[in-house]
């Protein structure tokens, strides 16, 4: 898997949340009995460790006096809640692959592989199902959109790397909407085989967009979309909006949700849709405590976009979930903790756009300043020093850290100033948080585990293929 850098960061757009009377809030989730779901928007906070959830509902309602629309939907009791076992066919801790694999066929591969299982036999993807049973089918990203997580739904493959093979299979099944990053994937200067696949796309009668600019201005046609709006991932959201030519770009993750229900939504028979928060995983991997709580706040706004449509049309389940916890970020006792974690608020830029515009040459001095312009603080020159000492023999290797950059020993300087700790930077095999609102969200137990999610997407639809 070619995952260049964490290097890029992703959007953030603040919504206004909905208000209910006391009545509404004491009310059970919405769902009749025995009701079908037309469509179905499932909603992947991709790496979403629970301190996550928690910190970017306190930020928000610090910053901005409100609650994160996740957690106002288990204030005023709108959804059905349920834990969620996250493991794979051969670890108790699993990747993006197995994971989004468990719930695309309903059974647990191994580690690495798409819907495929160790015996190298197939399992039919979700999406596949709900397109043979007349309904469209889409994925919406923040990472590449060839990525682990939309692909589980979409496609099998032995090897989650195949990207610029996924993405030829996107086309050969005709997955309607298709949105994200990773240019390349589809652009012919930059993949390997030299293969237009933008060109390709557009001869079947997609509408090819490549800024925010010509996605917004879509007129709605009844036609599938391809949306590629840069190379690798996104940008990181709070490096997003901190920079006019980024915004003019790329769109957020609540924009292209938005745009792939306009356009799914005109199918007859209904749609299905994913929609992921990428590179709050990313982050996570790096202990980028900025970067992955406004990403978690931009995934947030997507979800009040699909809440928005589900509300009026009743016909929709809605699903918000994570595929497995990473690194287990938490705010942490202190007599400062909330004036350091207050702090957070006034961030301008990711870890990532920090240690990526240093390099051998950089001073302390300099990395000192950097520091304070883009979080607010100032660190000592003997910090400075230690993370400068990482660049000195810096090559490329690794999957989410290709450069060997210094983000942990950051981090843990950093948390000083904002009394955020980290438990690791790898993926956990925590529980985590499964919401559900809308038709077929009176099928959800307590307590599942992934794959069993599979079936009940199918029955919440009444679309034949799943076990009673």
């Amino acid at each position: 898997m070619k995952r260049r850098d964490l290097f890029k960061g992703g959007a953030l757009a603040f919504l206004g949340g909905t208000l209910f009377s006391p009545i509404e809030m004491l009310a059970a989730p919405s769902a009749k009995k025995g009701q079908l779901a037309k469509n179905i928007i499932f909603l992947v906070s991709d790496g979403m460790s629970i301190g996550t959830l928690n910190m970017a509902n306190l930020l928000l309602q610090r910053k901005e006096g409100r609650s994160s629309n996740w957690l106002k939907l288990y204030e005023q009791n709108r959804v059905t809640r349920a834990l969620m076992d996250t493991a794979s066919a051969n670890s108790l801790v699993t990747d993006s692959a197995a994971a989004s694999s468990s719930w695309g066929g309903g059974k647990r591969v191994p580690n690495g592989s798409l819907n495929v299982n160790a015996d190298g036999t197939e399992n039919t993807p979700i999406w596949q199902k709900f397109k043979k049973a007349g309904k469209a089918a889409g994925v919406v990203t923040t990472v590449m959109a060839t990525h682990a997580t939309p692909a589980g739904f979409c496609v099998t493959s032995k090897k989650r790397s195949d990207e610029p093979g996924i993405a030829k299979k996107y086309l050969e099944l005709g997955i309607d909407v298709i949105m994200g990053g990773g240019l390349e994937n589809f652009d012919p200067k930059l993949r390997k085989d030299g293969q237009n696949v933008f060109a390709d796309f557009e001869k079947k009668g997609y509408a090819v967009f490549k800024d925010r600019k010509s996605l917004k201005g879509h007129n709605g046609a009844k036609q599938p979309i391809l949306g590629i709006f840069y190379q690798d991932a996104l940008p990181y959201a709070i490096d997003r909006t901190s920079d006019k030519e980024l915004m003019e770009k790329i769109p957020s993750l609540a924009e292209m949700a938005k745009q792939a229900i306009t356009s799914l939504s005109q199918n007859k028979n209904g749609f299905v849709l994913q929609i992921e928060g990428g590179k709050v995983d990313w982050a996570a991997h790096a202990n980028d405590t900025s970067a992955t709580l406004y990403d978690q706040i931009a995934f947030d706004e997507a979800i009040a976009v699909a809440m928005e449509f589900a509300e009026k049309d009743k016909e929709t389940l809605v699903v918000i979930t994570t595929d497995h916890g990473n690194s287990n970020p938490g705010l942490y006792y202190g007599g400062k903790a909330d004036k350091n974690f207050d702090t957070l608020q006034s961030y301008k830029q990711s870890n990532n756009w920090v240690l990526n515009g240093i390099g051998k040459s950089t001073l302390p001095s300099q990395l000192i300043e950097r520091i304070e312009f883009a979080q607010g603080y100032i660190i000592q020159p003997e910090e400075a020093k230690l993370i400068l000492k990482h660049y000195e023999n810096l090559d490329e290797d690794g999957l989410y850290n290709p450069y060997k950059l210094p983000y942990k020993q950051y981090s843990q300087i950093q948390s000083a100033h904002n009394s955020v700790g980290w438990g690791g930077i790898q993926h956990t095999g925590d529980y985590v948080e499964l919401a559900m609102f809308g038709p077929g969200s009176e099928l959800l137990k307590p307590f599942v585990k992934n794959y069993e999610l599979h079936n009940l997407l199918l029955k919440a639809a009444g679309v034949a293929d799943y076990k009673v």
